[in-house]
């Protein structure tokens, strides 16, 4: 992917990692893979429970109930039975989205 001639990158879990340690010198590289990780169960702990999770600044991930529907093979076109199941959403908060739109002006979670 691409943005104004600029070849862009996925940002990836070691990503994470280096930023943590980073930010936090006195944590040890492990302290930080045990930090995020916690981070992230405890979110999908919490989505798995139903529970929202309110990111402020940032975003609001959401658990939502679909139900069973009639959907179509895109290859054949047969009708095919699509299961009812829970899917998770975000929302982002309008900092974050104004942050996108807009580029840096600072740090996402500077209060403005």
């Amino acid at each position: 992917m691409t943005h104004q001639g600029v070849k862009l990158r996925t940002l990836t879990r070691a990503d994470f990692l280096e930023a943590i340690h980073a930010t936090c010198p006195q944590l040890s590289r492990a302290e930080a893979h045990e930090l995020f990780e916690q981070t992230i169960e405890g979110i999908c702990f919490a989505l798995e429970r139903g529970e929202d999770v309110n990111l402020r600044a940032f975003g609001t991930f959401t658990t939502r109930n679909k139900r069973e529907r009639i959907g179509r093979n895109p290859r054949t076109g047969t009708p095919a039975v699509i299961k009812p199941r829970r899917v998770t959403t975000f929302k982002a908060s309008p900092r974050l989205v104004s942050y996108v739109n807009n580029g840096r002006r600072g740090t996402i979670f500077t209060q403005t």
